[in-house]
């Protein structure tokens, strides 16, 4: 072989090579938010926050639900306000919806809504089109049926679900019996979780991303007191996870507490389910978001950054 010959197969081997490596080093971004904005305060900081995220470029923000205080009002004027709030962000903003915006506007304090038609109208204002809100559009798979603000969605080598999971017990209601509302949505809860795993494995996705706004409750599931409206959703996520191969992240708000771990435990040993991680999202009245980055090169997958919100 020439000199030249040579010389040109080891510049192309080098370029493979640095092909193969850029092809394998994929990296995805997302921001996660929620429990926010609660007072003026946060409704003016809140779009600055926005704007922050925006600068980093993340692929989407994902808001884990309750937009708004559970002593605030839950009328049609605050429900424009969060949609107008929403749609400005400058990169697509996907919203699950929370317990203060509908399951608990029957309290006195918030204006003694029918829970029912509160979350009719989150449903024709935020999720009347299989889309993201904010200025550009993330096209989201609606589930068929009564429940249309359960979404699906990929990113990269992650399948991404949401759940209308509200805190407050999943409105199981405040007597041993449950309320007609739970028991016609937890079976449509349940059964899209299951179809998303089966998705992601049909697929061979890398990773599941859950999102819902309620905690439900690990450190008393552990403890064997499992709350009764989270009951089944822990059993189905417990089981789900333990039969998928890739990492399951579970994003939820509710308890105001800011936290990356491990919760969900093996049913026999107790043990951390290793391939499960839980981020709870900043609330009230801390201000913050964290960045989440999917490197399928790292055997955990997921990465986090958390951003506390500086006041401007």
């Amino acid at each position: 072989m020439s000199p030249l010959a040579t010389t040109i197969g080891m510049l192309m081997a080098s370029f493979g090579l640095v092909l193969a490596v850029g092809a394998h080093a994929e990296t995805w971004r997302f921001a996660v938010i929620g429990d926010t904005p609660y007072n003026s305060y946060e409704e003016r900081q809140l779009p600055v926050m926005l704007d922050d995220i925006a600068a980093e470029n993340p692929q989407f923000i994902v808001h884990a639900g309750d937009f708004k205080a559970s002593w605030t009002p839950c009328n049609d004027a605050l429900f424009h306000d969060r949609r107008a709030l929403f749609d400005a962000s400058k990169v697509p903003l996907i919203y699950v919806p929370g317990d203060n915006e509908w399951s608990d506007c029957h309290r006195v304090t918030t204006g003694g809504f029918d829970p029912l038609e509160r979350l009719q109208k989150l449903r024709e204002l935020f999720f009347a089109t299989p889309r993201s809100l904010g200025q550009r559009a993330l096209a989201v798979e609606q589930q068929n049926g009564a429940y249309p603000e359960q979404l699906r969605w990929r990113l990269g080598p992650v399948r991404f679900v949401s759940l209308n999971v509200p805190g407050s017990n999943n409105n199981f209601g405040h007597r041993k019996t449950p309320s007609a509302e739970y028991l016609a949505r937890n079976p449509a809860v349940t059964e899209w979780l299951q179809q998303s795993f089966a998705t992601a494995r049909r697929e061979n996705a890398a990773g599941l991303v859950i999102v819902m706004q309620a905690n439900p409750g690990f450190k008393d599931a552990a403890a064997g007191l499992t709350h009764v409206g989270y009951r089944q959703l822990l059993d189905t996520l417990r089981r789900e996870t333990l039969a998928f191969p890739g990492q399951v992240l579970l994003i939820h708000g509710d308890t105001h507490w800011q936290r990356i771990d491990k919760p969900l435990r093996e049913p026999i040993n107790g043990r951390p389910i290793t391939n499960f991680t839980r981020l709870e999202t900043f609330g009230y009245p801390l201000l913050g978001w964290v960045k989440v980055i999917i490197d399928d090169e790292d055997p955990q997958l997921f990465r986090f950054e958390v951003h506390a919100h500086r006041a401007r």
